[in-house]
């Protein structure tokens, strides 16, 4: 907590010295000699004594030039030197500028990293946009995505080299929709034909801009593709992704379906988007590990395509109990059949797609031309996964 706060009084005192790197006030010094062992003698208290009638709206006021935050031979020391040194942000002690840098949103962070070259090396770091990248990113980008990325850098060798290349330069593709000014390529003092970029190569931070700008279409699954089309509805399939950061929604490039053309779908929001949560591609048969562990009421996904052409799309269902059981738990010995009942309630009673039976024991692929294919099932553990599901309920029963 007192970390906390440090970080906040350096950030509202400091960070607008830091852009233009003018030297801090004297008082400023006595921060710089806080030994980091000395954080545990600030307290809550002494902090708002500071700040008392000194902030208005978290605009810095006049500030007092001798402040009473360590002990008084510390306080002589600093008074002793105050006037015949001048400081920078770059002379807080490195922890309280970790601090800072921590505490920035990645806009704010992108700016600090074009004030110097000693700042530059501490924003571009991957501990810090790392957390960026889990925060924004973290719930659609899974391990396809991160492979698709290992190999776009791969492919593209000079990513982060000082020249830039042309198109095929990530730092230009990125320059061009990132709105930052420090984004903008750098030009050499001693030799002005030659560009350079600080953007380290195959590191957090230029996966992060590269997804931010929507260059970079990655691997994802979309719950009720296409708009909610009535074929699609409670389903999740796996798409290409790309990010409009102008409306802050993503357009969807799907798999042909047999002799159908690439289909491509706009707007699509966070919430309908997925990262795929098992490694297995579209087209391929998901192995089952949970068939012995269905019981009735189980939530599930399966594995549906409509023919051997199409790929798998992942469908939402329920365990249901035998025809000769009549559902009363205490007489229910369903998990222990060698067949299992998977319900689709979003049917009607009447439609072919409303049930179907699977086996327990040797379950592959099962079905035909006429009703589909199902493939592999995982079971839906989590709270969270059930409820998404049931927030794209469709309004009416479906055919």
């Amino acid at each position: 907590m007192l970390l906390y706060f440090i970080a906040c009084i350096s950030f509202f005192l400091f960070l607008k010295p830091v852009l233009s790197l003018k030297p801090l006030p004297s008082w400023a010094a006595e921060v710089r000699l806080i030994s980091p062992f000395s954080y545990k003698d600030l307290s809550v208290k002494s902090i708002s004594k500071l700040f008392r009638n000194r902030f208005w709206l978290a605009f810095p006021c006049q500030i007092p030039t001798r402040m009473s935050l360590v002990k008084r031979t510390l306080t002589s020391k600093v008074e002793s030197i105050e006037d015949s040194q001048n400081m920078s942000v770059l002379d807080l002690p490195d922890l309280v500028l970790e601090c800072i840098l921590e505490k920035l949103p990645p806009a704010p962070l992108c700016q600090m990293a074009g004030v110097s070259r000693s700042l530059r090396e501490r924003c571009v770091s991957d501990h810090l946009w790392e957390r960026h990248m889990k925060e924004k990113w973290g719930k659609i980008i899974g391990e396809a995505a991160y492979r698709e990325w290992k190999w776009h850098v791969a492919s593209r060798g000079n990513v982060g080299t000082p020249r830039l290349a042309k198109q095929s330069s990530l730092m230009r593709l990125v320059s061009l929709h990132w709105p930052f000014s420090w984004m903008t390529t750098k030009v050499e003092t001693n030799n002005t034909n030659k560009q350079s970029s600080y953007l380290p190569r195959d590191s957090f931070m230029t996966w992060y801009l590269a997804l931010e700008s929507g260059n970079f279409w990655f691997p994802a699954q979309v719950y009720n593709r296409e708009n909610g089309h009535v074929g699609f509805m409670l389903s999740c399939y796996d798409a290409e992704l790309s990010y409009d950061p102008q409306t802050d929604t993503f357009q969807a490039r799907y798999p042909p379906h047999g002799r159908r053309a690439v289909a491509v779908e706009h707007g699509i929001p966070w919430e309908r988007l997925r990262a795929p949560p098992v490694d297995t591609p579209p087209h391929d048969l998901h192995i089952s590990d949970c068939l012995h562990d269905l019981h009735p009421g189980d939530h599930i996904e399966i594995q549906w395509r409509r023919n051997k052409e199409f790929p798998y799309g992942w469908w939402y269902g329920v365990v249901g109990h035998m025809e000769v059981c009549d559902g009363n738990e205490n007489y229910c010995r369903c998990h222990s059949s060698d067949m299992v009942v998977l319900e689709f309630n979003q049917y009607n009673r009447d439609s072919r797609w409303r049930k179907t039976i699977i086996s327990r024991k040797d379950h592959r692929e099962e079905g035909n031309e006429a009703d589909g294919f199902y493939g592999g099932i995982r079971k839906i553990k989590s709270e969270a996964e059930i409820s998404l599901w049931k927030s794209i309920w469709p309004p009416e029963i479906l055919d």
